[in-house]
């Protein structure tokens, strides 16, 4: 049975002590990619990712490169061991778009590194310049949000996730505002987030401008493989595109949900979480995708994952 399939990727905030730890001890494709990732930072990322501490592995300059590198080192025992799995598409959450278009062949490991741990240091300078936080709204449409954001100074919508589930970002002082205001006007519930800066927001235009020049110059490939991407929640195509794209996406909403939706109309089967928590798998379960959704966060999942391509043969479909 033929199946259309989708690589899906975690962004920041996913981060634990000791992910991707099993992988590395357990398969060689893991421990050169950590190996890799070493010797390119010039310092010992795996380190901190396996012994932390959980403080200075969870800031942005950090986290972000830590999340990257561990996804792929996931996604490269993923298609050693199981070869048959070929993406019709890949998606990441924020961040994770940096894996997805890694892991569609258009972008190398190494340029990757490069960009995300440029990424992360430039997003946590804009963090400590720009004070900001980030909240979820549940329970609300976004039409009646964006009455309240576009009332205020410094709040914007930053992602679209999934139904009944809206973050807003902004400045301290305006989160708190818009808090109350969303509350006052039905919201069910806003929940502050456990998070270092305002991220999809106005307050990362300079970590914007300095990521730009390095986009605009980076070595992208042609590939066979699609890639939708955050800022138009859609499929991109063209080296143009997607630099703009990725450009934009530092500062502007991620359409997460639309994206995910897109993928279904295309016929998508199959979805794959790679990487560590199976965040992008419960969002999947809200959305309601007619197909499938595994996470493999675990060496165990592989055998799980392994079970269920027994019952039914699993190859790449077109569209």
């Amino acid at each position: 049975m033929d199946k259309k399939i989708a690589f899906i990727f975690p962004g920041q905030g996913a981060q634990y002590v000791g992910m991707g730890k099993a992988f590395a001890e357990t398969f060689p494709q893991a421990r050169e990619t950590f190996k890799e990732a070493d010797e390119k930072l010039g310092f010992s990322l795996s380190k901190l990712i396996f012994e932390g501490p959980q403080e200075t592995l969870t800031l942005t300059k950090n986290s972000q490169i830590a999340i990257y590198v561990v996804s792929i080192a996931i996604w490269r025992v993923l298609v050693d061991q199981f070869p048959q799995l070929v993406p019709m598409v890949t998606a990441g959450l924020s961040l994770g778009e940096y894996t997805a278009l890694t892991a569609s062949g258009k972008l190398t490991f190494t340029d990757g590194m490069d960009l995300v741990r440029a990424r992360g240091l430039y997003m946590d300078e804009a963090c400590t310049r720009y004070p900001g936080t980030m909240a979820v709204c549940l329970g609300m449409d976004l039409a009646a949000i964006e009455e309240v954001t576009d009332s205020l100074e410094g709040v914007w919508v930053a992602n679209l996730n999934c139904p009944g589930q809206v973050v807003i970002s902004g400045t301290l002082e305006g989160i708190h505002e818009a808090s109350q205001k969303l509350k006052e006007r039905g919201a069910k519930r806003v929940l502050s987030l456990d998070v270092s800066g305002a991220f999809h927001s106005g307050l990362m235009t300079e970590a914007k401008e300095k990521l730009k020049s390095k986009i605009e110059t980076l070595t992208l490939y042609p590939s066979e493989i699609s890639l939708v991407m955050n800022v138009p929640g859609d499929f991109v195509e063209g080296e143009s595109a997607i630099r703009g794209y990725l450009i934009d996406q530092v500062i502007s909403s991620v359409y997460w949900e639309r994206g995910i939706r897109k993928m279904e109309e295309e016929g998508v089967e199959l979805y794959i979480e790679i990487g560590c928590g199976k965040t992008l798998t419960g969002m999947n379960k809200k959305i309601g995708v007619k197909g499938a959704t595994y996470s493999v966060e675990k060496v165990e999942d592989l055998e799980e994952l392994g079970k269920v391509l027994e019952r039914q043969e699993v190859t790449h479909g077109t569209t």
